[in-house]
């Protein structure tokens, strides 16, 4: 069963999404998703997703206003 969290880091300022978005990437289950509601793209974690083996997507919801779905690799 796929299954999805959902965590809302629009308006803290960085380094903190990273922080609140680290330990939920950490306790995700294979083939779980992880949404992420950011008012900004995070490049930083882009690399950091790449470096580890994660798939995601962006979706621009609005100006400043994105939506990323993170799926850990099974």
């Amino acid at each position: 069963m796929n299954t999805t969290t959902e965590i809302d880091v629009r308006g803290l300022a960085p380094p903190e999404p990273f922080e609140v978005i680290l330990p939920a990437l950490f306790t995700l289950k294979p083939g779980a998703t992880l949404q992420v509601l950011i008012h900004r793209e995070p490049h930083p974690l882009y690399e950091f997703l790449r470096k580890s083996g994660y798939n995601w997507r962006t979706y621009k919801l609005s100006y400043n206003n994105f939506r990323i779905k993170i799926v850990r690799a099974t």
